[in-house]
């Protein structure tokens, strides 16, 4: 990247201090060697042509000014850099295991539980576009919905179109958490993490979530364990033969073995009790997960002084010549 001008020396600006005094210097002797003379009228002297060259006997000033600017900026050493960078990023796998189960429908978050994962979870997707990021969802059974990918347009799509009722209902936190780790177990990134998000505690499936977290261990997969829901009850619409009516129900976060599985991983548990406290979890996930950068970084610096010290010499000849030839007349 092309970092413009720059100076090796700059204190010698400080010097440039002395252009000032050299034009008051030279105002006061242009002052002293100025004589007046009296005479009766001065008609005789109208009728004498003009003398262009005495319209330049200001220029060897001007001329010196512009030499001495130029010499102080030279000794500056101005410098043109030049830089650049090679980097290299090592992405992280990560895939995202979502609860869809009919209590993550529960109103305590805004508008229920699963659409604000959804969204929270998007933005997340979008803040890591070096990343390959897919998506397991689970509930009486689980599937994968997309597989890893980088076409984040693609996941974000297929994020958007889940919805309670793909699968029959229910909470298989360990087939949940076994198809990510199936999903992973492959993967040559050195670092791979699973973002498991439930809101009740396991009560179906074939493979307990503790066996899963010792599979996930035995492929170094680090799983973030995310419960949702507030404490006490929550607003849960119920379908009944009159439509669909709210129920308070309570809240059943197994807490004991989303901690266990993140321990065993190596993770980190935490608990969402609204849309906020969600938010910050991902970003919380996102500090912790950073993509590694390898950046060797290149610095090429030229030395400009030398043309501005021809330049200097080139005012200072002109000068020397003025003086010398044309205006040798005019200044005495």
């Amino acid at each position: 990247m092309f970092n413009g001008l720059e100076f090796a020396q700059p204190g010698f600006f400080w010097f440039l201090i002395v252009i000032p005094a050299m034009i008051a210097w030279y105002i006061w002797r242009e002052k002293l060697l100025q004589g007046s003379l009296a005479v009766s009228a001065s008609k005789g002297f109208l009728l004498q042509g003009k003398n262009r060259v005495a319209n330049f006997r200001h220029l060897p000033i001007v001329l010196r000014c512009m030499a001495v600017c130029l010499i102080i900026v030279a000794l500056a050493r101005p410098q043109t850099s030049l830089s650049w960078q090679n980097s290299t990023t090592e992405g992280i796998d990560i895939m995202i295991a979502s609860d869809i189960s009919g209590s993550m429908l529960a109103e305590d978050f805004v508008p229920n539980r699963l659409e604000a994962g959804k969204n929270i979870a998007i933005n997340f997707i979008k803040n890591r576009p070096d990343d390959r990021i897919g998506l397991v969802i689970f509930s009486g059974e689980s599937f994968t919905q997309c597989p890893l990918t980088i076409d984040h347009d693609v996941l974000i799509n297929l994020f958007q179109d889940i919805k309670n009722g793909m699968i029959d209902d229910g909470t298989a936190i360990g087939m949940g958490l076994a198809t990510a780790v199936n999903r992973l177990k492959t993967s040559d990134a050195k670092s791979k993490v699973i973002i498991l998000l439930t809101d009740g505690s396991n009560n179906t499936g074939s493979i307990p979530p503790l066996t899963a977290a010792e599979i996930a261990k035995k492929f170094n997969i680090r799983v973030y364990t995310v419960g949702i829901g507030t404490h006490g009850y929550a607003r849960i619409p119920v379908q009944t033969p009159f439509g669909v009516q709210y129920q308070k129900m309570p809240v059943d976060v197994d807490e004991g073995t989303l901690n266990k599985i993140a321990n065993i991983t190596g993770g980190k548990y935490f608990r969402a009790t609204n849309n906020e406290t969600l938010k910050n979890i991902y970003e919380q996930i996102d500090r912790l997960e950073k993509a590694k950068i390898d950046v060797t970084q290149y610095h090429k610096k030229t030395e400009l002084f030398l043309p501005f010290a021809l330049i200097a010499f080139f005012f200072l000849l002109v000068e020397f010549i003025f003086k010398n030839t044309l205006l040798k007349g005019a200044l005495t």
